[in-house]
């Protein structure tokens, strides 16, 4: 699998979306990053408002980085992980630091993978590698086209290897240039943010 070169040294900031079968999915690909990374990864994962989300916890048992629930105005640390809060949207602002709002649901979603990805975009430009993972809607494709508008890196999970393939196919049919990738491919592409260059 081929991917654009100088990644480890480019990338600055991770953003993650996923819906339905994307708590598998990260379940696979946060393992992967390593304890050396300088970006930062953020995570939307459509959830269900009315309770607390137990994602941090459950990430944390599986990943090498930090893992926490993003907080309001909160600086941005590179190699940590922040997770979305149950009915807020994650927006990132100049810092970088977090910013979480109440707005209106986007594509059904509060959280909404399109709001993470057009604010990362604004602030972090060709220094952004976005993934669109499993999921039931087309949250994430405009916000993948807003990634490639400003020169990021955009990645979408193969549908054929998707718990639910709709979210994937409709980011890619809304940005067919992307990298299509396996869980597999996208975890060793994470894995190599972390290498120092030779």
């Amino acid at each position: 699998m081929s991917w654009p070169g100088g990644l480890s040294e480019r990338i600055d900031a991770v953003a993650i979306g996923a819906s339905a079968g994307g708590v598998e999915a990260l379940c696979t690909l946060l393992p992967a990053l390593q304890a050396g990374l300088r970006a930062a990864v953020f995570v939307v994962i459509h959830l269900p408002r009315e309770r607390p989300s137990l994602l941090a916890s459950i990430f944390q048992a599986k990943c090498a980085l930090p893992v926490v629930e993003a907080q309001d105005k909160e600086p941005v640390a590179a190699g940590t992980v922040y997770v979305a809060p149950p009915d807020y949207h994650l927006l990132l602002d100049e810092g970088p630091r977090i910013a979480l709002s109440t707005d209106e649901p986007v594509n059904f979603s509060r959280p909404a993978i399109d709001v993470l990805f057009e604010s990362a975009a604004d602030l972090y430009r060709e220094r952004l590698l976005a993934v669109v993972l499993s999921g039931a809607n087309q949250d994430g494709a405009a916000g993948l086209a807003a990634v490639r508008k400003c020169g990021g890196v955009a990645v979408v999970q193969d549908p054929e290897s998707a718990q639910v393939a709709l979210m994937p196919a409709a980011a890619l049919q809304r940005n067919p240039t992307s990298l299509v990738m396996s869980i597999g491919d996208i975890g060793r592409l994470l894995a190599t943010l972390g290498e120092k260059a030779a």
